[in-house]
């Protein structure tokens, strides 16, 4: 199965100051950089969807994507563009701030979607389901355009009305840790260090 993935690094970021999240230093690295590393070698392609910084991020050496909907609609704008410009017939699609993102997570999602004939599979850990983190077919995009073009916004409204499987990532449920405001941050690499006192790195699978 030939796969695409996505970063969504086009949101505003306003709970972190307004500042450009994939930029944000983790462990002396970008967050986007921690994703780019880990996605690497699960998928055929990568795409970055991105609303400023845009030269930064093209040092990434990545094909960068910006929102064909105007005014910062949200997550969906960029799994719209994911499933547009894919040359995968499936596209996995990631937040730009999953700096210990699972180096199985599109296998996870893979065995999942096929196993269960579903159009999308979602990452869900201790009852909490994680959207944004999913793998879906590409020929779901149509279904996506008529809901956006209605004016829907909400990730998980549009896909409950696919074929959908969540996928228990439990044992792996940091990795999908919200770092939505530099205090997030700070006590996430603080509460790694005590796990892995010395250790600057630290796999998920």
């Amino acid at each position: 199965m030939s796969i695409t993935a996505i970063i969504l690094a086009g949101g505003k970021a306003t709970r972190m100051g307004g500042v450009d999240k994939g930029q944000v230093l983790f462990q002396q690295k970008p967050l986007i950089t921690h994703v780019v590393t880990r996605l690497v070698p699960q998928v055929d392609e990568i795409l970055i969807n991105a609303n400023r910084e845009i030269e930064t991020y093209k040092t990434l050496g990545y094909q960068i994507l910006q929102d064909e909907i105007t005014d910062f609609a949200g997550p969906l704008a960029g799994m719209q563009l994911g499933l547009k410009y894919a040359s995968s017939d499936y596209l996995l699609t990631v937040p730009c701030d999953s700096p210990l993102l699972p180096l199985d997570l599109a296998e996870r999602l893979q065995i999942a979607l096929i196993k269960y004939h579903a159009d999308i599979a979602i990452v869900m850990s201790n009852g909490n389901v994680h959207p944004v983190f999913c793998l879906c077919k590409r020929s779901v995009l149509p279904i996506l355009n008529d809901y956006l073009d209605h004016g829907g916004r909400k990730v998980r409204e549009w896909q409950q009305s696919l074929n959908h499987v969540h996928v228990d990532c439990s044992d792996c449920a940091e990795a999908f840790t919200n770092l939505n405001t530099q205090q997030d941050l700070t006590d996430f690499e603080a509460k790694l260090q005590k796990i892995l006192p010395g250790n600057s790195s630290h796999d998920c699978k």
